[in-house]
């Protein structure tokens, strides 16, 4: 039983969609003074991971931007607010334990030595996806949030996923939707 609920467990938290990390404001900032954004130009360590379709920067782009929109904010080419983005993915295994009831049966020499060990059960890409948010006219950050997903190869569940997390993170910005 209790394995059948550790498999579980580990199931749902491997198909658990977003988790908000962190997110910190500068105090005393009106964040509705602020009427115009733009994206910060994106440059990749690794290029070559982040060229073509499907790379999910794009989406994730996308999805900002409607949330930004979302809460009043126009794209402008010289804007009050500018949106950094950082992504960091990783690949994962899925683990489970073997316990004593998975352990051989043996008869033989005394010497046998058993020991649960860690079990790769699949392997997923996740990802973390930061925003931050400046004031142009000072150049100071004034927001930023971390969200966390897994993601998935499928570019429409990718971009399912994708919207969730960033919605899941702009729930916690300090204005909220107009529309």
């Amino acid at each position: 039983m209790k394995t059948l609920l550790l498999a579980l467990l580990l199931g749902l938290s491997a198909c658990a969609s977003e988790l908000v990390q962190n997110v910190e404001q500068e105090p005393n900032v009106d964040f509705r003074a602020f009427k115009t954004f733009n994206f910060l130009d994106v440059t990749a360590r690794n290029d070559a991971a982040f060229q073509g379709p499907g790379n999910g920067i794009e989406t994730l782009k996308q999805a900002i931007s409607r949330e930004m929109q979302r809460r009043g904010y126009q794209p402008s080419a010289r804007p009050d607010l500018w949106v950094n983005v950082g992504v960091v993915t990783k690949d994962k295994v899925q683990t489970r334990e073997t316990t004593l009831r998975d352990a051989p049966l043996y008869i033989g020499q005394r010497n046998y030595h058993w020991q649960s060990q860690n079990v790769a059960v699949g392997r997923y890409e996740e990802g973390t996806a930061t925003v931050e948010i400046v004031d142009a006219a000072r150049k100071e950050l004034i927001w930023q949030g971390s969200v966390q997903s897994v993601l998935s190869p499928k570019a429409d569940k990718l971009a399912k996923r994708i919207d969730e997390a960033v919605t899941a993170l702009f729930d916690r910005y300090p204005v909220a939707p107009t529309q």
